[in-house]
């Protein structure tokens, strides 16, 4: 394999990975990738197309993890996430904001995730490295906020990454060798930010994951609790 695209080295040989929106643009990326590493043990995809899986459903999100409560994974990627809903695009102005939009982007974007990590979580190997991450957006970041507007998917991107720093604390507790992150994979042409990447500079989705995969790879367990960009720099809350 070219060396350019040899990822996750530093997890146990034979990793598990499993991929949780395995049918979107970034996710089945990642699958394509993880698919050609030689040191992969088993690659777990799950979708709604896939696996029947229902990110908006609890008893859906924990079926598929108790289907797999028998095996210890070393690799989470969950790649989920909605921009616009019902053919909305995302607020200019407070006059726009629309409660049922709000809604359902944080039911999309924060807490489909959370109950990923409630049910996925615990599958993650105890007694080896591991690595979990979300795809979060450097839009989420409040610190970073200079140009306003697109305040539910902001939002709810801040929330997710509230969710994971939480998270990354109880984790570690069980998990001393896990990390989990929050990721902002860069404007990807997907058809989720196509509409919105006029001005961009932009990757494909198979370059967002080799370099995602970099930066998963260089983090530590003192990293745990993140937020990241795709190039391995922190971004602020």
């Amino acid at each position: 394999m070219d060396a350019e695209h040899a990822v996750f080295g530093s997890l146990p040989d034979g990793f598990h990975a499993l991929v949780v929106g395995a049918t979107g643009g970034i996710g089945g990326a990642f699958c394509d990738l993880l698919e050609r590493q030689p040191r992969l043990g088993a690659l777990v995809r799950v979708s709604r197309s896939g696996s029947g899986f229902d990110l908006l459903n609890e008893d859906s999100i924990a079926e598929q993890a108790a289907s797999l409560s028998q095996r210890k994974f070393h690799l989470m990627i969950c790649a989920t996430g909605v921009l616009t809903t019902d053919g909305r695009a995302p607020e200019k102005a407070l006059r726009q904001l629309d409660p049922e939009t709000i809604a359902m982007q944080f039911r999309v974007n924060a807490i489909g995730p959370a109950l990923v990590m409630k049910h996925f979580l615990p599958l993650l190997d105890r007694q080896q490295r591991s690595i979990a991450a979300f795809l979060s957006a450097r839009v989420g970041s409040i610190g970073d906020n200079r140009l306003g507007g697109w305040y539910a998917y902001r939002a709810s991107k801040a929330a997710l990454n509230q969710f994971v720093r939480t998270a990354s604390i109880e984790l570690a507790r069980t998990h001393p060798q896990a990390v989990l992150v929050s990721v902002h994979p860069g404007t990807v042409r997907t058809s989720l930010s196509g509409p919105y990447s006029a001005g961009h500079n932009t990757v494909s989705a198979a370059e967002a994951a080799v370099s995602i995969s970099g930066a998963l790879e260089a983090l530590t367990p003192e990293k745990t609790g993140s937020f990241i960009a795709y190039d391995g720099r922190d971004i602020p809350w």
